[in-house]
């Protein structure tokens, strides 16, 4: 599938990737079953889509433009505009703390995220907001003189129409700076995972290197806030690492497209930027399974090597890590024996952490995925082979088995009680915090993902346990909750043996 960067609009992955929010037929095998029979030929282009359940209603969502935050608002020597309504500019304050947070833990100067709102009001609807969104790119100037200044649409400014184009145009060649509008209306796609792509559609474009000079021994790592696992693991092959977006600087994005290759911790994160990387500058994305559990892990590394030509140094640390985390899995199995396991979180990442749990010999019969793409940003001709390399559903049914009952739902709490209910599980672990409470609220501890690297690599099958074994320490507190609490649900629905039913329903 190419890439278009000949139109500021990136494609929404309902169209690009035939995306899904909601599916609730049975197994991960049964919903890899059902995808594979779309991707010859890229089915989501040509009508033919995964069946995906409609509810009446939603509970709670993120959009594309959220994502946009926080991607574009947390590059460092750049500043966000919200071309919004100051309701959109409501999670600042959210991604501010993490911002901070992350930059003390990557050991970076501690500052604030730089994002300006442009405020429409009833008024602007009206009689459109380009006046505010041109004083806004100056205001973004005159304070802070970044390097780059990128411009979020909205639902608002879409419905009014604004040219934001054409003013992100003539600002930049009154600033000579780029000017990257993202167009990321949130009610253009049903997933959120489209904001990612929409801000490494703009940087593709106008930020990154067109006459790159190559590295040989450098990495792009797509990432997020995560801690800094992947420095220690490449030194290991003599490589260095470009962490990006977050957290970045203009000057590191632009030089991604000088790399040897591009990785992540997530599929989903990385997809499109790295396709493109690959598709227009000729940097390899490593097509291989996720850097998770021993299979992964060594699957990982052996294929950057190849592509970095490093082989000889990856089968040294490959050996030397196999054998230095191997006593204290031997005990965190015995602790964990008999323990059952659920994973909530985003897609890719989720297919990651269950086999990290299987290789602690935690049994995981139940799994909540937030979206799922059933195929992928590549030009990879072994996606549609057997032995996919990047199809990570794929590679975690065939590798460590399948998942008896394995849902898609956008972190929907109503269904999440019924989902839980089927697998009784003894704790979770989810990226996204909203779900926990409704979990302790039933007597099962949670374990908040807040640092994505935490389970990955050698070093994150030991992480992930140790994890396991300091929230199971507390179960007691969340009993004692679920003791003394009552579940805000009427009676028919806790009965309800079905978290879909009402998808279901005739009338809907």
């Amino acid at each position: 599938m190419k890439i278009n960067l000949n139109t500021p609009v990136v494609e929404n992955r309902e169209q690009r990737l035939g995306t899904i929010i909601a599916w609730d037929n049975g197994s991960a095998s049964e919903l890899l079953k059902e995808s594979s029979s779309i991707c010859n030929g890229c089915g989501a282009n040509n009508g033919e889509r995964l069946c995906e359940s409609k509810g009446p209603f939603t509970q709670g969502v993120s959009c594309s433009e959220m994502m946009v935050e926080n991607q574009a608002g947390n590059v460092r020597e750049a500043v966000l505009i919200q071309h919004s309504p100051i309701g959109c500019g409501a999670s600042q304050v959210v991604y501010n703390s993490k911002f901070r947070n992350a930059l003390a833990m990557r050991n970076l100067p501690v500052q604030n995220i730089k994002v300006i709102c442009t405020n429409l009001q009833e008024s602007d609807m009206v009689f459109g907001g380009i006046a505010k969104l041109e004083q806004s790119i100056r205001d973004a100037w005159n304070r802070h003189k970044p390097k780059t200044i990128f411009i979020g649409t909205s639902c608002a400014t879409g419905i009014i129409g604004d040219d934001v184009d054409s003013t992100a145009s003539k600002l930049e060649r009154e600033l000579k700076i780029p000017v990257i509008p993202i167009h990321c209306e949130g009610f253009k796609s049903n997933h959120w995972s489209t904001g990612f792509d929409a801000v490494q559609h703009g940087i593709l474009r106008q930020i990154v290197r067109k006459n790159p000079k190559k590295q040989k021994d450098l990495v792009n790592v797509i990432n997020l806030w995560g801690s800094d696992v992947f420095t220690p693991m490449l030194s290991e092959l003599g490589l260095r690492v470009n962490y990006v977006i977050d957290l970045a600087t203009v000057d590191q994005l632009a030089q991604m497209s000088e790399a040897a290759a591009t990785v992540s911790f997530c599929h989903t994160l990385s997809s499109y930027l790295a396709a493109g990387l690959e598709q227009e500058f000729g940097v390899p994305e490593i097509k291989s399974p996720q850097p998770y559990g021993f299979v992964g892990t060594d699957a990982w590394l052996r294929e950057l090597s190849r592509v970095t030509h490093t082989e000889e140094k990856a089968e040294i640390y490959i050996e030397k890590e196999h054998a230095r985390i191997a006593p204290r899995l031997k005990e965190l199995r015995k602790l964990l024996k008999g323990k059952k396991g659920y994973v909530a979180t985003g897609s890719s990442y989720a297919h990651g952490l269950i086999s990290v749990l299987r290789e602690l010999g935690v049994e995981v019969n139940g799994s909540l995925v937030f979206h799922h793409d059933p195929i992928y940003d590549s030009q990879d001709p072994l996606l549609d082979a057997p032995d996919s390399r990047k199809n990570s559903l794929e590679f975690m049914v065939n590798e460590s088995g399948d998942v008896a009952n394995f849902s898609v739902s956008n972190r929907q709490q109503y269904q999440f009680y019924g989902l839980l209910n089927r697998v009784h599980p003894d704790f979770i672990l989810i990226r996204h915090n909203g779900l926990a409470p409704l979990a302790s609220h039933m007597g099962i501890p949670a374990a908040p993902l807040g640092d994505e690297h935490h389970a990955l690599g050698y070093q994150g099958i030991l992480n992930l346990g140790e994890t396991i074994l300091n929230i199971l320490a507390h179960r007691k507190f969340h009993l004692n909750i679920a003791a003394h609490t009552k579940l805000p649900y009427k009676q028919w629905w806790l009965d309800q043996k079905d978290p879909f039913i009402l998808s279901k329903e005739k009338n809907q």
